[in-house]
């Protein structure tokens, strides 16, 4: 669906370009920005893959099976149908810790993974199970203590500190992932209570 909603997009603003006759602005911005993006890119890769080899490193050490022990009895209660030993609580697990680190391209796979399991789990049903609402309210405020990537572009475009989002980052964070749990069960106990009355 969201490929329909870009390229409808796209194609509505080259039509309105065309018919304001602003194309020419249209194409130079295309390969400007273009140029930019491959650009940014290339400079994100080593940032991220600095990162990552942190992440590697904590892995061979034993830390990120220590964070993953601390956060897996908070994660059993958020996702109580998903059992102990399932590889879809492992997938959570990475993906949760991936995201703590801002590293959201390494945790978008995991995510990925974590919801296919969840729907194996929800025999593949076509509507969304709890734990598969909750993952994605989880998955898209994403508690994050260190803004990799924002730091990176920061990096990038020359901020004089761009250490300096840490902070509030994770105040931010932490609102919206308390907030995004508090809505997603407040939305489920009125599920559970309507087909109560049913």
């Amino acid at each position: 669906m969201i490929n329909y909603i870009w390229v409808g997009m796209f194609v509505i603003g080259l039509v309105y370009a065309a018919i304001t006759g602003h194309m020419e602005e249209v194409n130079e911005a295309i390969f400007k920005y273009a140029k930019e993006g491959v650009t940014l890119c290339f400079g994100l890769i080593f940032i991220l893959v600095f990162w990552l080899g942190i992440m590697k490193i904590a892995e061979v050490a034993g830390l990120l099976n220590k964070l993953a022990m601390g956060f897996k009895p908070l994660l059993k209660k958020l996702f109580p149908e998903v059992p102990e030993n399932h590889p879809a609580m492992g997938y959570i697990l990475s993906n949760t810790i991936a995201n703590l680190f801002g590293l959201g391209n390494a945790a978008t796979p995991m995510g990925i993974k974590a919801m296919e399991q969840l729907k194996k789990l929800n025999h593949n049903r076509p509507e969304a199970s709890r734990s598969m609402i909750t993952l994605l309210a989880l998955n898209t405020s994403s508690l994050t203590l260190i803004p990799t990537t924002v730091i990176a572009i920061r990096m990038k475009y020359g901020s004089a500190h761009p250490t300096d989002i840490v902070g509030t980052t994770l105040i931010a964070t932490t609102a919206t992932t308390v907030a995004a749990l508090l809505i997603d069960r407040y939305f489920y106990h009125r599920r559970q209570k309507k087909n109560k009355y049913k």
